[in-house]
């Protein structure tokens, strides 16, 4: 399945998309004594001394990540969504939480996928505390037991918020920077776990399958990107009978 990012004439979108990506500065990489050789394939010039991404690559590497994404979407498939970065963290759950996936916008927590029979207990635990709230089972107790059990639920809460709906390892991890978040990079590699990735100048393209090279703390750039995300898992939903759980 392969899934187009503009229509009409080729060229005229091409130059289309570079004009949107331009505005919305998906361009900017880092500097460039903090480039990592392994992106140089889609780092171009740079202007006192800050790299630029070139954007050709970018639109080869979301066409290719969005292909993959609306396959995986179609199939009934898990996307995990991790951006803990302040121009990310709020793309990332509002896009996750429309599609009632689960993300990470806070921290990652170590053995969130290594160790996954951990966390899937501690979440059940979270929603049977939510569940005996709800029920008003919380009557029974003292003022100072409730006000203990209020501080754990909600200590919980917030460590799990975005993982409350997993009830499996998910098929696919989406990162916002993987350079930040490289604990969760190496669970999903070692997991076999495909990773798609917005990755700037700094990262290491060779670390995930479906790479799109763009700037990756912008929001203005993330947003422009997981727009283009949000259009795919629509398409890919519109061909699977069952949605994600």
């Amino acid at each position: 399945m392969k899934t187009k990012i503009a229509t009409g004439d080729k060229e005229d979108n091409k130059d289309k998309l570079l004009a949107e990506m331009k505005a919305a500065g998906v361009q900017y990489g880092h500097r460039r004594t903090r480039n990592n050789p392994k992106a140089a394939y889609f780092t171009v010039k740079s202007y006192e001394g800050i790299s630029f991404v070139n954007l050709e690559e970018t639109i080869k590497g979301l066409e290719r990540a969005l292909a993959f994404i609306q396959e995986i979407v179609s199939a009934g498939k898990i996307i995990l969504f991790v951006g803990t970065r302040a121009g990310a963290k709020k793309v990332v759950k509002n896009l996750a939480e429309k599609y009632n996936f689960p993300y990470v916008s806070e921290h990652w927590l170590g053995g969130t996928l290594t160790n996954f029979k951990t966390l899937n207990h501690r979440i059940q635990y979270l929603q049977s505390l939510e569940k005996s709230k709800n029920s008003n089972d919380w009557d029974k107790y003292t003022k100072k037991e409730q006000h203990e059990k209020e501080e754990e639920l909600a200590y919980l809460e917030k460590k799990f918020a975005g993982l409350k709906n997993i009830s499996k390892l998910p098929d696919a991890l989406f990162v916002v920077d993987p350079g930040l978040h490289q604990t969760a990079i190496r669970e999903a590699r070692r997991l076999n776990i495909p990773i798609i990735a917005i990755l700037d100048t700094d990262d290491n393209p060779e670390e995930v399958q479906y790479p799109i090279p763009a700037n990756d703390s912008a929001k203005s750039a993330i947003e422009y990107i997981m727009a283009k995300v949000d259009k795919a898992i629509n398409e890919g939903l519109k061909n699977n009978k069952e949605k994600p759980s």
